[in-house]
This record gives C-alpha cells, structure tokens and sequence, in this order.
C-alpha cells in the first residue's frame, strides 16, 4: 500500500500527539573575533562546531531530515558586492548602507511572485530602493536531504535593498524592520494555499542566517555560499535543534533573524508551573 504523502504542516491532536504539549531544546554555540576581523576560516570553525554538537540535534525515522539547524553570521561584504556585480550587473553601497533578507517562499510560481510583490511594494512605501532578487544556490544532493524534508522546502531567495538618499544607518534599520513586518502581515491576508511556506529568516544590514529542516551536517553541502572564499565573517552563531514535542519545519529551524535560544525558556505546562530547558 502506497504510503501517504506527509504533511508541510503539523495536524492537530491526534493518537499520542497533543499541540498543547509541544516544547523544545536545544543546542548553540558562538564563535566571534575579538578585533572584529572577518575571514572565511571563522565561518568554517563555527560550521565544523555545528557538526561537533550533531549529538545536539534530532531526526526522525530518516536519518538524513533533521529537526532544523543553521548559521548566523555578519553580513559579507565582498561576497554580496561580487554577488550584485556578477548577477545584479550594479554594485552595492558600502558596508551598512544596504540590507540583505533572506526569504523562504512558496513553491508555487504565482503565489511565490505574490508573496514577492508584497516585499517590493512595502519597499516603495517605506522610501527605500529595491536593488535585485537573487536565487540562493543549494544543493539538495550533496547534502543528502531526506524526502520530508526536501517535500517541505522553500524556494529561497535573497533580497537586496538600498537605502533613501540621505537616511542614517538606525534610521535605515527601522525601515527593513516596517517593511518585514508590513509585508507580512499583509500576505497573511492573502487566499494563499502556500501562504506559511513564507517566511523571513533574516531582514539586515548586519548580519544574516542561513538555516533550514537540516541537521548539523547537512547545512554546509546544502548552501555552497557558505564555503565561498569571499564569504567572511567576524563571528557567527550556530544551532542544532533538538524537538522533544515540536514538529520541525523550515521556519521552524534556528537561528532566528537575530538571536538563539534554548528550547523550553518561558513555557507553561498545564498547571502553570514554568519549566525551563538546559543545554
């Protein structure tokens, strides 16, 4: 008998399952330059720390679909200035004076340019400047991805935008923040059937995440960005997810947009008692 095809998304309570119970752990790390020098060989270390903690992470009944890790790093200059010259035939503002998200989207081609539409339309409400979508490479292959999850990923992409003539670097910050939210909130709105396929892993001018429904290994072979020799960090925080009741998902992986955390922080079980998680 041909088995069903699973879920992009979690079910409701069902057999031992109960979404009332759904906590988290965990595992982080970070590594960081203390003279804020960027180099490729810091973002090795931190992915080769990433491997190191595979123990931290969980997959299911296939070995090779994890419950969710990623990176967090600053935001590489020189590879996104080779990147908008090679790809985007323009060149970028100096460093801080642009932002880079880094977008999950559907699948679907009108819904994805849907989902598109709505980020470039708050761009020019806000006043900023829409530079170019850039498709992010993976590889699927090389990083062995399991079938859930290669049936649940994303496309992903990165979008590049510039700043209003004369807007400081906070000021400029403050309108990535508006133009995420706005955009959200309004394909909420949306008859989607994709719709929670989108979703921003990072929207900055500082740093950005790279993260998926991966396990610890299988980040690296997934992004060949990350090995690129012009990818050059000053430091970069890393995380393995351990699910203990959560259902994984690519959003769902870490870390997120700015920050790490370990699962079962600030949950309540059903008698109120806060339980809290170690590493």
């Amino acid at each position: 008998m041909k088995s069903p095809v699973p879920s992009r998304h979690a079910p409701g309570s069902i057999g031992l399952y109960d979404p009332q119970h759904e906590r988290d752990s965990c595992g982080v790390g970070f590594i960081a330059n203390l003279r804020g020098l960027g180099s490729q060989q810091l973002v090795a270390d931190a992915l080769q720390m990433l491997q190191n903690m595979e123990h931290r992470g969980a997959s299911g009944c296939e070995l090779n679909s994890g419950d969710g890790a990623g990176v967090l790093t600053a935001l590489p200059h020189d590879f996104f200035q080779r990147i908008a010259r090679e790809e985007l035939h323009t060149s970028l503002p100096d460093p801080g004076l642009y932002g880079v998200a880094q977008v999950f989207l559907p699948t679907d081609p009108r819904e994805r340019e849907i989902c598109k539409s709505a980020l470039a339309h708050y761009i020019s409400v806000q006043g900023q400047r829409l530079i170019g979508w850039r498709r992010v490479p993976t590889d699927a292959s090389a990083a062995d991805l399991g079938p859930t999850a290669a049936h649940s990923a994303p496309v992903i992409e990165q979008l590049l935008v510039g700043p209003a003539p004369g807007i400081d670097r906070a000021a400029f910050c403050r309108e990535l923040l508006l133009i995420r939210k706005q955009a959200y909130h309004a394909i909420q709105q949306q008859c989607l059937r994709q719709r929670r396929m989108y979703y921003v892993c990072s929207f900055s001018s500082r740093v950005i995440v790279y993260k998926g429904q991966l396990t610890a290994g299988q980040v690296l072979p997934f992004y060949p960005d990350l090995s690129a020799a012009d990818y050059a960090s000053h430091l970069a925080m890393v995380h393995s997810r351990f699910s203990t009741n959560t259902f994984p998902s690519w959003d769902r992986a870490q870390p997120m947009r700015f920050m790490s955390h370990n699962g079962e922080i600030n949950t309540l079980d059903r008698s109120g008692d806060l339980r809290l998680g170690g590493l």
